[in-house]
């Protein structure tokens, strides 16, 4: 048996309830909607929607119209205007027009639509002098495109937003991808760094006596090993190394009115802040100087090794690499160059004047050197280069990066500000500095 008026708007006043209860539950714990209350909102609305449509094939337009307004009334609990006037629920939910405006009403006439209708057979020109006459005023007004105050206010601008992200204004971020990962549930993290390793691995003859021989010598040689069969002794030099969790963070304010009424002002933020954590990191990673709140970066632990320049970029690369795999006995992973000195490998020529790696129709340098791939990354300075086994290197996340929103910073609470905080807490340190050249650029 089909529904009533009655049934159906009883219905769909129960389904908008429930949807504005849920919109409402997440506006005021100030988060996005789970993904069950995803579902149920969208089941809602769609019954609200169908309700509806079951109205409409029983009502006329103007009884509906005004069902619908009492209907409104009866869940705007919280209605307001918006800055379109249109007429809203604290959750958003469009309320109908309880009467129109006179705007409204002068939009609606046959004399506006008519000057619309020329408007548009005239290539979208109005007429010159052109007026619209109605009995509603009972005079004259003449009404112009180019005023604010007349017909000109009724154009709205063509506002497309933000076409691009804020990633327009990020470097690309990659150290983290070749270093090795790890985690932490401590405030300091205590490991062992290799500094040294001393192999005196050699073939030893059987022992021929019993009779003890002449002691052995320094670093592992035998002044006299004549059947004694006394092996060679190799060693490796360890230390422990105590770095602490370090916390990096910053935060920025809005208003309340912002994030409410613009969705993607709160994506935007959160992506800033969340990249501006990365970004520092990446920093300490290299540059830190171990003091106070900083990183002990790659650029100051002791033992790293060095290679100076020598004739040219291509040939000061290479040769800090070989000390990666002689001195340092590691394999290594990555280059890290600032990006002027990735320029300057690009536009190296041979006597010729051909680009080694295929000029502005090439690849470039930005990818690969020497078979290993290049980390352009500004964190190192212009002028110096680091080589070596990345994998020798661990970030310790004790916690990962969280967006927090809150007002009770000053008086941001009685001015509708929220500060919106980025936070993460990580350690650094290197296992092996020996695995790790750097490398000068400059000739």
């Amino acid at each position: 048996m089909p529904k009533s008026i009655k049934e159906l708007t009883e219905e769909m006043k129960h389904h908008l309830l429930k949807a504005r209860e849920i919109t409402v539950k997440a506006e005021e714990e100030d988060r996005d909607f789970t993904a069950g209350e995803a579902k149920d909102l969208r089941e809602h609305m769609a019954k609200a929607t169908e309700a509806k449509a079951g109205i409409e094939e029983r009502k006329g337009n103007d009884e509906l119209r005004a069902t619908l307004a009492q209907l409104g009334d009866d869940i705007a609990l919280n209605a307001k205007t918006d800055e379109g006037g249109q007429r809203r629920t604290a959750s958003g939910f469009h309320l109908p027009e309880q009467g129109k405006s006179l705007g409204a009403q002068f939009v609606e006439s046959p004399e506006y639509k008519g000057l619309l209708a020329q408007a548009a057979a005239s290539g979208g020109q109005f007429a010159k002098n052109q007026r619209v006459q109605s009995e509603m005023w009972g005079a004259k007004a003449l009404v112009t495109g180019g005023s604010d105050t007349s017909a000109g206010s009724l154009v709205q601008n063509d506002y497309r937003g933000l076409a691009v992200g804020l990633d327009v204004f990020q470097r690309p971020l990659r150290l983290r991808d070749v270093v090795t990962p790890g985690q932490t549930t401590s405030d300091t993290v205590e490991y062992v760094r290799v500094t040294s390793v001393t192999n005196n691995a050699a073939p030893v003859a059987e022992a021929t006596s019993s009779a003890a021989p002449t002691a052995p010598g320094g670093a592992g040689a035998l002044v006299n090993n004549a059947g004694g069969g006394y092996k060679p002794e190799s060693g490796v030099a360890l230390a422990k190394v105590t770095a602490a969790v370090k916390t990096i963070a910053h935060w920025m304010p809005a208003t309340k009115r912002a994030l409410s009424d613009a969705a993607q002002v709160r994506t935007l933020i959160d992506a800033f802040l969340l990249y501006g954590l990365e970004e520092e990191l990446e920093d300490q990673m290299v540059q830190g100087d171990g003091t106070g709140e900083n990183f002990e970066g790659i650029s100051n632990v002791s033992g790293t090794q060095s290679q100076a320049w020598d004739s040219d970029l291509l040939t000061t690369t290479r040769k800090a690499r070989t000390k990666v795999r002689l001195v340092g006995r590691s394999i290594p992973n990555a280059y890290l160059l600032n990006p002027a000195d990735t320029e300057a490998l690009d536009l190296l020529q041979d006597n010729e004047a051909r680009f080694y790696f295929g000029g502005p129709s090439g690849a470039g340098t930005a990818q690969m050197l020497w078979g290993l791939p290049v980390i352009e990354t500004e964190a190192v300075p212009a002028g110096t280069g680091y080589v070596g086994d990345f994998r020798k290197a661990v970030l310790w996340d004790r916690e990962q990066a969280t967006i927090q929103v809150t007002d009770s910073h000053l008086d941001f609470f009685v001015r509708n500000l929220v500060a919106i905080l980025a936070e993460m807490r990580a350690a650094f340190g290197v296992l092996q500095p020996s695995a790790f050249v750097e490398i000068d650029l400059t000739a």
